[in-house]
């Protein structure tokens, strides 16, 4: 039979969304070479059929090309009703060098590029992907409730962000959703991300919610990595042999479960609360079809508390990620009263 995937609401705002979203970024790079264009909007026109219609996407993945690629895949057939389209800005290359930008031209600028890009005359959750610790939080959502009041964003979001750069923007205009890297070994959110969120109504999307695949293939993912695949410079993944053992805890109890270790992963992901919506990302059909399962299998308590135990061991080596100082732990911004524009 097949998977029912509910719609939910993400947040507190309006914005009804699949309860399982799809990222699309490793479509045009990023985790290897580019896939076929004709391939990979066959998956998101067999993503939307199945009822998955979040749709994750940024203008740094490519760069630019996935959104290019998600606007092909919703032309014709009312596609572009069906589903919710979220993007990112803020990242930037400049002189070769990653950037991260917050100020306002430059967000009205994004903004209008991933219109044209998407060919779509709306967004309807932009993300800021990444803080730009020079720019006052303030400022930068100051811009986005311009395009919001202007009718070209209708939601808006943070990923990465510290509590405190989430309370000072939400007291700018009402956030839908905060976007970060949360599953069974990345959990260093919910101390204080994850609470303040909720305290303000705000949906919660995991990224890489499978441990950028990690939890559902082991080591044997890390060694198998292609040149162009970023996940070489993640530090997991450079240390994949000694976080073997994660991986085999997770493969024990799902075998035992009767489910892959992927779905257990996001099955783990998705007891976290009704508020969370992940958005694992694949470019195989069959990998989208195992992740919907997923949807399906019910951890009790005592399988909770046995997931728990890895989760918040001493098991994983490394950092979750190649640039920690990108993350919410460095997102604090100046105040208010310090900008002087430019």
């Amino acid at each position: 039979m097949a998977t029912v995937i509910p719609k939910v609401k993400l947040g507190s705002q309006g914005l009804v969304v699949s309860l399982q979203g799809l990222g699309c970024m490793g479509m045009s790079g990023n985790y290897g070479l580019p896939k076929p264009e004709a391939d990979m909007i066959k998956l998101i026109h067999h993503a939307i059929d199945s009822g998955v219609t979040f749709l994750d996407t940024s203008d740094v993945y490519g760069p630019h090309t996935n959104e290019i690629l998600v606007g092909k895949a919703l032309k014709g057939g009312g596609l572009r009703e069906k589903v919710q389209i979220a993007t990112k800005f803020a990242i930037r290359h400049v002189d070769g060098k990653m950037d991260v930008c917050g100020d306002p031209a430059y967000v009205r600028s994004a903004c209008e590029a991933s219109l044209k890009r998407l060919d779509i005359d709306c967004i309807d959750l932009y993300y800021v992907h990444r803080i730009d610790i020079r720019v006052p939080i303030e400022v930068t959502m100051g811009e986005l409730k311009k395009l919001v009041e202007e009718g070209k964003v209708k939601y808006v979001g943070l990923s990465e962000a510290s509590a405190s750069t989430i309370r000072r923007a939400h007291a700018v205009h009402p956030l839908t959703a905060v976007q970060n890297e949360w599953s069974i070994w990345s959990r260093d959110l919910e101390e204080d991300i994850v609470p303040t969120c909720r305290e303000l109504g705000i949906g919660i999307v995991p990224y890489s919610p499978i441990g950028r695949g990690f939890l559902a293939i082991g080591p044997k993912l890390a060694e198998n990595l292609t040149d162009g695949d970023f996940r070489k410079s993640h530090p997991r993944f450079q240390n994949a042999e000694q976080n073997k053992s994660v991986f085999e805890r997770v493969n024990e109890i799902a075998t035992r479960k009767g489910c892959t270790p992927a779905q257990l992963a996001l099955a783990w992901v998705h007891h976290q609360g009704s508020d969370v919506v992940p958005i694992p990302g694949t470019t195989k059909i069959e990998n989208f079809n195992q992740n919907i399962g997923a949807l399906s299998v019910k951890l009790t308590p005592e399988e909770m508390a046995e997931l728990e135990l890895i989760a918040s061991s001493d098991m994983v080596k490394g950092e979750r990620h190649a640039f920690m100082q990108l993350t919410w732990i460095n997102s604090e911004t100046p105040p208010l009263s310090s900008w002087k524009g430019n």
